[in-house]
């Protein structure tokens, strides 16, 4: 059995430029101020997070990035 040690893995620079390649469809801005309604109600503070990144993402494009 021949094995390679250490095992390849790729890197986080390759990975994050994998998923930016990949085109994402972009939901309804309701669908995603309702999703952090819900979140908020839960007290899911995570939640509530990502649903606000997510509808500054959906309503303004790209966020932070230049």
């Amino acid at each position: 059995m021949t094995s390679k040690w250490p095992i390849p893995r790729p890197t986080e620079a390759a990975a994050i430029r994998a998923a930016d390649l990949v085109q994402r469809a972009v939901p309804p801005i309701q669908v995603v101020l309702a999703d952090l309604l819900a979140a908020n109600q839960l007290g899911d503070r995570h939640g509530v997070n990502l649903c606000a990144h997510r509808a500054a993402r959906v309503a303004l494009g790209r966020v932070g990035e230049q």
